[in-house]
């Protein structure tokens, strides 16, 4: 029988813990942590996604200010207001949301901010740092996946593992991740040139799905007892739902789950650990500062 990793409750509790660290900050006089966000267009996900991190900055106690830029807005104002975030002392940490539109670099607004300031640990010198296992602000895809991993005791030590994906947001920062001291996974990332997919998946005792491509780990290519985290997070039509659409993962759930000691569902697995890591990046942010 396969457990379900709850990332939900999972979050609520990391939540629970920050919020109790932002009352003891607030009874001892001291500035509550201030997180702060860009959103470009009307992307529905994105929209959707700000709403929410809004909402868990009011449960935990932080500040939080929303800014939000047309689909058309020259790249030249958005970094004059990056650069303006980068010097407000009063902002502890801030993001913008991916993805851009296509006339905005999203490498050159990534580079622009203030890596002390970097919610997303998305910024070289954050990603720089967490190769060579120095602090820094870890990405939060993947400092949420670690949780998880973490919180449900699952052993890495000596096990294989394989990242479908090699992104710079979840596939390679999670790969260091699992590889270092403490970890100690052996991890094997692979991609769209990977030959022998199948067998390769079917040989590791740990999956993690990035692809973005719904359904891709069938039943077939996982081995009995492999846990198992889904990473996808894919809309597609639902018609007859309030919503038009679904969530789905990069794994055939229903399928492959039998075959898991442990699996993460989609929705409600990996999703809520990348917002409330946002939260951790922000308190250690403030921390930092003081």
């Amino acid at each position: 029988m396969y457990t379900i990793i709850d990332g939900r409750k999972t979050a609520a509790d990391i939540r629970k813990e920050i919020a109790e660290e932002v009352l003891k900050l607030r009874n001892e006089g001291k500035k509550v942590p201030h997180l702060a966000a860009i959103l470009v267009g009307n992307d529905p996900s994105s929209v959707t996604y700000m709403a929410n991190k809004v909402k868990d900055c009011e449960e935990v106690g932080f500040r939080s200010t929303l800014v939000k830029y047309k689909e058309d807005t020259p790249e030249a104002v958005l970094l004059e207001k990056i650069d303006s975030l980068n010097k407000d002392n009063d902002i502890d940490a801030f993001i913008v949301q991916l993805p851009l539109p296509d006339h905005i670099s999203e490498n050159r607004v990534i580079e622009s901010i203030d890596p002390n300031k970097d919610a997303d640990g998305f910024h070289p010198v954050n990603l720089g740092r967490m190769v060579i296992g120095l602090p820094g602000f870890v990405p939060a895809t993947p400092f949420g996946i670690v949780e998880l991993i973490k919180r449900y005791g699952i052993e890495t030590s000596g096990k294989k593992c394989i990242v479908l994906g090699r992104s710079n947001i979840v596939g390679r920062p999670v790969s260091i991740l699992l590889s270092q001291k403490g970890m100690d996974a052996t991890v094997t990332v692979a991609h769209s040139r990977t030959k022998n997919l199948p067998e390769i998946i079917k040989e590791s005792d740990i999956i993690i799905a990035a692809l973005g491509s719904p359904g891709f780990v069938k039943a077939g290519m996982v081995k009995e007892g492999a846990v198992v985290i889904d990473v996808g997070t894919t809309r597609i039509a639902a018609p007859g739902t309030k919503s038009g659409f679904r969530l789905a993962g990069d794994v055939d759930f229903e399928n492959v789950a039998p075959r898991c000691s442990y699996i993460t569902p989609v929705p409600g697995g990996v999703g809520p650990m990348t917002r409330v890591s946002l939260l951790r990046n922000t308190l250690r942010a403030a921390k930092m500062k003081r």
